[in-house]
């Protein structure tokens, strides 16, 4: 099968986030199952910031047996990367089928055009959230104006699919207004497990760190809810330091990093926290590896992928219980649940999983298990391959 994923970043730029890791995850597999394979994206860097387009990448580049194809971006209007060069070099590849992530994107856009064009089917899935993230009513006018004007477009993708792909009940249940149910299918996110395979060194040594930590990874932005995991710190600092522990952030700016060390300070938690910024791909599997814990305090989420790389290293995560985020992380099962917002909460969680090695192991082996068993990109893989063969 000739298979075209499509996707606004890829490699290099894995600090873009969790649609890029499931192009590549899936793509890695397509491969490594003997299907050609080639994901259509920008030449998204990331070295620097969300705006850095580097011409000098290769326009196409073999990796791990897949294809990436690179077009130029033109310019961006915040996350909407505009590549006009991708429909002439997608046309050209005559996929028997196309699968883009990420709907509000123009890269989806010039899929459907081009599916229209050739007649190929077309899967879509989305990550994105759609109509329920917090940015769409919060953003600030200008934003709020984009948005609303990429509906029609995103109708015209949705129409133009032959499946959509979702990851979870809530993302299933935010395509309602569309009323496409009979094209929906369920999919479970899943990462790849080789990522236990990495050798990597010590974190606590690289870094010197002498007792214990807990781990917090994401982009710096309002919704991952880093001023309430800051606030929650501030609460029980004094008991953190009496038990050598600290608080690990690692990441990249987005639009809070700014605001997000302000708080470091006014809190007073320079000497309790340690910041990582844009840390490279193996700093942050060897985090997870010697890491208490993970903290996901999101505001929102869809189908995170984050939790799924702690279980695979058997840590437990703690998580907001809002929109998308409890189909990952399981009250008591896996991790603690707690209520979106509230750091009182987080507080007594974070104790309470360092108190508790027990639950700690309990809750590790549980998250494992589900990775093992579910939400690893061999499962992943097998069950879109099943959806695309369904409609060609």
């Amino acid at each position: 099968m000739k298979i075209a994923l499509v996707c606004p970043a890829s490699l290099p730029a894995s600090q873009f986030g969790g649609i890029l890791f499931l192009t590549v995850n899936l793509a890695k597999k397509f491969s490594k199952m003997r299907h050609e394979t080639t994901i259509f994206t920008t030449d998204l860097d990331y070295s620097n910031n969300l705006k850095t387009f580097n011409k000098n990448l290769p326009s196409t580049e073999i990796i791990s047996g897949f294809k990436i194809n690179r077009s130029h971006c033109w310019f961006s209007i915040y996350l909407y990367f505009v590549s006009p060069g991708m429909y002439n070099r997608l046309l050209n590849y005559k996929p028997d089928i196309i699968h883009t992530i990420g709907l509000r994107s123009f890269q989806s856009f010039i899929a459907a055009l081009v599916s229209k064009k050739s007649n190929i089917p077309m899967v879509v899935s989305d990550q994105g959230g759609l109509f329920t993230h917090p940015e769409l009513k919060e953003a600030n006018l200008f934003k709020r104006i984009l948005y609303r004007v990429q509906i029609p477009i995103i109708s015209m993708i949705v129409k133009q699919s032959s499946r959509i792909i979702v990851g979870n009940e809530y993302e299933k249940e935010i395509f309602s207004r569309f009323n496409v149910d009979s094209k929906i299918k369920i999919v479970h996110n899943g990462i790849d497990l080789d990522l236990l395979k990495v050798d990597s060194a010590s974190f606590k040594e690289k870094y010197r760190v002498g007792g214990r930590y807990i781990l917090f990874v994401g982009r710096f932005a309002k919704s991952k809810g880093i001023d309430i995991l800051l606030n929650a710190i501030a609460l029980i600092k004094d008991k953190l330091q009496m038990k050598n522990t600290k608080l690990v952030i690692m990441g990249v700016e987005q639009d809070f990093g700014k605001q997000m060390k302000n708080l470091i300070k006014k809190l007073e938690l320079e000497n309790h926290i340690l910041l990582i910024e844009k840390p490279e791909r193996v700093d942050v599997i060897s985090a997870y590896k010697e890491c208490e814990c993970l903290v996901l305090p999101s505001r929102w989420e869809l189908s995170p992928l984050v939790p799924l790389e702690a279980f695979a290293f058997k840590k437990p995560v703690i998580g907001s219980n809002t929109h998308g985020i409890p189909y990952t992380i399981k009250h008591n099962e896996n991790g603690l649940l707690i209520e979106p917002e509230d750091h009182k909460q987080l507080a007594e969680a974070i104790f309470d999983l360092l108190e508790n090695e027990k639950k700690r192991i309990q809750f590790g082996e549980a998250g494992y298990n589900l990775v093992t068993n579910t939400c690893n990109s061999e499962e992943m893989a097998n069950k879109t391959l099943k959806i695309y063969q369904e409609i060609i």
